[in-house]
């Protein structure tokens, strides 16, 4: 099969790579039919996230139509269309009986991770990132090994198209649960730092839930104008605003918007101290945008973080936020707790995911793909890979 395999920093490319085969009772074979670049693929890209091999196989936004299914798969059956989560799930342990899928503690028990050799119990597994996040090859690829599937895959109708169901698979459900965690309600106010696929999600969510004022921060003009026009919000533009929270907090009486989501994460601009605490791998990246957060929230509000983070971070103000009461949220999405009920959305119409797409390329133009979502070229805001 053709799939897109990581060598290294901004070094990705097209090989042909061995089919993958059944492994356990419970696995079916995928053919993708549909997979998407995400902003989170970018940190593997910029060599940001560790314990990447030559080889790997990226990708975990991919759907498709199952042509093989194990003797223990009974959830779906081979020829069923569906859309795959991010996030593998054993669907027995303590935390799935929960539905916290995204704390499942027996999928990323991986021998060869990082975290397995620390002797620290091991995240869930991710498809396509990492071996610390279980090894498990992606989607951006014609066929991929899907785990656990009487737990992750998701059928969806035929009479929907790939691109108006595929961001189920992670940037839609990531933006629902960010605005669900920031409990946004008809009235509220939020501010979204981030207008990027999981920015412009979950403006999308919150307007769903009836925010009634949406600030979004971003320093790329047209993808302000464009979340401006399609949901409302009202755009700052940190390259041209010395301080967004202060006019935030202006603009809200002074006292600041009920919740503020983090949909940057760790590799935010950030100042000098932490470009260059960063740069010599002394800390992880920059915690500008959780100061901003906490900086933007009212007092008893409540900070959202669907960003990915990892490693610490200095200058992080907690007196601030003990001061004013904040609760904070954060964390990998439950994405197979919020499928169904995201799905009848877009089936009514109220949501429309795949308005954010600008570029579909096949999947041989993967790397220049990723090239272009990474430079933000030609006013892209999403890319999607079809094999």
């Amino acid at each position: 099969m053709q799939a897109l395999a990581y060598h290294g920093t901004r070094d990705v490319r097209v090989e042909t790579m061995p089919d993958p085969i059944l492994q356990q009772d419970d696995d079916i074979i995928l053919r993708v039919t549909a997979t998407a670049i995400c902003g989170s693929d970018l940190h593997l890209y910029r060599g940001k996230i560790p314990d990447m091999k030559a080889g790997d196989i990226l990708g975990h936004e991919f759907m498709g139509i199952v042509e093989e299914a194990g003797p223990a798969v009974t959830r779906v059956r081979k020829g069923d269309r569906v859309v795959i989560p991010f996030v593998i799930a054993c669907g027995q342990c303590f935390f799935c009986e929960r539905s916290q899928f995204a704390c499942c503690e027996a999928s990323g028990d991986n021998p060869g991770s990082a975290l397995n050799r620390k002797n620290i119990s091991p995240p869930p597994a991710l498809f396509g990132y990492s071996h610390l996040f279980g090894g498990v090859p992606g989607g951006q690829a014609e066929f991929v090994r899907v785990p656990k599937a009487n737990v992750g895959p998701f059928a969806v109708p035929g009479s929907l198209a790939d691109e108006q169901v595929l961001f189920l698979s992670d940037i839609l459900p990531t933006g629902y649960q960010a605005v669900l965690n920031a409990e946004i309600s008809p009235g509220s106010s939020l501010a979204i730092f981030g207008a990027g696929p999981v920015g412009l999600m979950t403006a999308a969510c919150a307007r769903l839930r009836g925010a009634e004022k949406i600030f979004m921060i971003d320093h790329h003009p047209y993808r302000l104008a464009f979340a401006q026009t399609t949901y409302g919000i009202i755009p700052l533009n940190f390259d041209e605003i010395n301080d967004p929270a202060e006019t935030i907090i202006a603009r809200t009486h002074q006292r600041g918007v009920d919740a503020s989501i983090d949909a940057v994460g760790f590799e935010a601009k950030g100042s000098t101290t932490e470009t260059i605490l960063a740069t010599l791998k002394i800390e992880a990246g920059s915690g500008f945008v959780l100061r901003q957060c906490i900086a933007a929230t009212r007092r008893g509000g409540i900070v959202s973080i669907p960003g990915v983070y990892a490693g610490w971070l200095h200058g992080f103000l907690l007196g601030d936020a003990f001061d004013k009461g904040l609760t904070f949220r954060m964390g990998q999405t439950h994405v197979q707790r919020l499928l169904p009920e995201l799905l009848a959305h877009i089936e009514n119409g109220d949501l429309e995911p795949h308005a954010i797409i600008t570029h579909r390329l096949p999947l041989a133009e993967a790397a220049r793909g990723y090239e272009i979502f990474n430079g933000k070229q030609e006013e892209c805001r999403k890319v999607v890979l079809v094999p």
